[in-house]
């Protein structure tokens, strides 16, 4: 690997981004980082530096500020490389240090067991480092993504256990910071590390699908360019393939069972546009040309954006030979959020410098202010959990597992973990709420307080005229942390 080729790259990259990042201060980060790795290889026989500078590259391409790319450059240089902490405080910045000591602590998390002592308290020392800065999860990420690109050179009985970290903690978090690129990614790498056989099951039975459904997309991208021009409206439009990982889960679900026709979104048609007008057009003119299928509907996520700040509109239609299509639809500002996620907000902090209005960064802020309440509720967690037991599950099932949006009769979303019951929602909705509850209706029908909500439901509870506690047996059904605590507590 040519180095010093690769660094003139990151530079570049940074540059591109922000014509105003001090490249002097990169750059002296660079020579401590080949400094402090002198004579040190990885398993690929790389130079260890060339990880520190490919986490850098990775957080360039995110956008993020100048601290957290010196961060990404000297991340490890205090655990592998003998350097100290005031060593880096003295010579980038207490800011830097910060970041750099951060993830430091993150990379001691390793998942031998769920309930293991030193796991736990790692995952926790995760959590408040998060609640303190973002960036050091950030950083944490971008170096895990390189990881996991080289795993092949790891020694094979390391291999698995750092596949089941990435896909049980570190992908949900990227979801979860609405990194959807990212955890992508992540799962994929992670996949035929850990289910081998399942991952080249899928692998060979989705070639000729994936390939038809290319084929069907490129016939349907020539005729939206089409009537896109008659609007004077340019679009970047893209075919996105489901990854193996998310198929495979898709595949094995009872109602589907290996049927590839029933997964229709195994390869979506993307529309990226200029302004939030255009999408509306654009999709009047989807439905011109390809009539909607009238059971499944539009979900619109401009006008309702999932709770970590997803917009698109998604549509699904019958396309070429009248195979269902997911379309989706969005600016090419959402489509960096629905790749970056949280990590598009340090951006804002670029733009301001370049001249861009307070009103459109205070948006920006506000977003990722209402987007990570998550993050605190997890810190504020783990001040009142005691049971560890209780702790990771609350993590592992609570915070990182499978979500759905729920829907108030406003229109406000709110996302819930798989199973949840209306008891979960009034609680999430509002802490008050749970000492209201007469009774419940999903989508305009009464419903027992038990009953399982599904994405896309509109949740609405019936209350009382005056407050009275919880019932215990509620216990017996609430899924989420926040339910199981109000309820014990009275």
């Amino acid at each position: 690997m040519d180095l010093d080729k690769e660094f003139n790259q990151l530079i570049v990259t940074i540059k591109e981004h922000d014509g105003n990042a001090d490249t002097i201060k990169i750059c002296r980060a660079w020579e401590f980082t080949l400094l402090a790795h002198s004579g040190q290889k990885r398993f690929t026989g790389d130079p260890y530096a060339s990880h520190g500078l490919e986490t850098a590259k990775i957080l360039a391409n995110w956008k993020l500020d100048t601290d957290s790319i010196i961060a990404g450059l000297l991340h490890d240089t205090i655990e592998d490389g003998g350097a100290k902490g005031v060593d880096i405080s003295e010579k980038f910045g207490g800011e830097v240090a910060k970041l750099v000591s951060g993830v430091t602590k993150v990379s001691h998390i390793k998942l031998k067991g769920s309930e293991e002592e030193e796991f736990i308290e790692n995952l926790q020392k995760m959590f408040l480092a998060m609640a303190k800065d973002l960036r050091v999860v950030i950083v944490k990420l971008a170096d895990r993504l390189h990881n996991m690109r080289t795993l092949f050179a790891v020694p094979k009985e390391r291999q698995k256990r750092i596949a089941k970290e990435t896909l049980e903690i570190y992908a949900p978090l990227a979801e979860r910071l609405g990194m959807g690129e990212i955890k992508a990614e992540l799962e994929g790498l992670a996949f035929p590390y850990i289910y081998p056989d399942e991952h080249e099951k899928v692998k060979k039975g989705s070639k000729i699908h994936y390939r038809k459904a290319k084929g069907h997309i490129r016939k349907m991208k020539r005729a939206i360019l089409k009537g896109c021009s008659k609007e004077k409206i340019k679009p970047k439009i893209d075919g996105r393939e489901k990854c193996l990982y998310s198929l495979w889960k898709k595949l094995e679900r009872p109602e589907v069972e290996w049927d590839f026709s029933k997964i229709l979104d195994i390869v979506a048609l993307r529309i990226m546009v200029d302004t939030i007008p255009q999408c509306y057009t654009v999709l009047g003119l989807v439905h011109s040309l390809y009539k909607p299928v009238p059971q499944i509907g539009v979900s619109d996520f401009i006008a309702q954006p999932k709770p970590n700040g997803y917009q698109s509109i998604h549509t699904k239609v019958f396309g070429v030979e009248k195979r269902v299509v997911e379309v989706q639809i969005r600016t090419h500002e959402m489509h960096e959020q629905a790749e970056f996620g949280v990590a598009a907000h340090w951006a804002y902090s670029q733009a301001k410098k370049k001249g861009i209005g307070d009103e459109l960064l205070e948006k920006g802020i506000r977003v990722e202010k209402s987007r990570l309440e998550w993050v605190k509720q997890l810190a504020d967690w783990q001040k009142e959990i005691k049971d560890k037991r209780e702790f990771i599950k609350a993590v592992k099932f609570d915070a990182l597992g499978h979500r759905n949006f729920i829907f108030s009769p406003k229109g406000d979303v709110y996302d819930l973990p798989s199973s949840a019951t209306p008891v979960d929602f009034a609680c999430a909705v509002h802490t008050d709420l749970g000492n209201f509850i007469k009774s419940a209706k999903v989508n305009g029908k009464i419903v027992p307080l038990s009953y399982k909500l599904k994405s896309g439901d509109v949740c609405e509870i019936v209350k009382t005229k005056y407050s009275k506690s919880p019932s215990k047996d509620w216990l017996e059904f609430v899924v989420t942390t926040t339910a199981r605590r109000k309820i014990k507590a009275l």
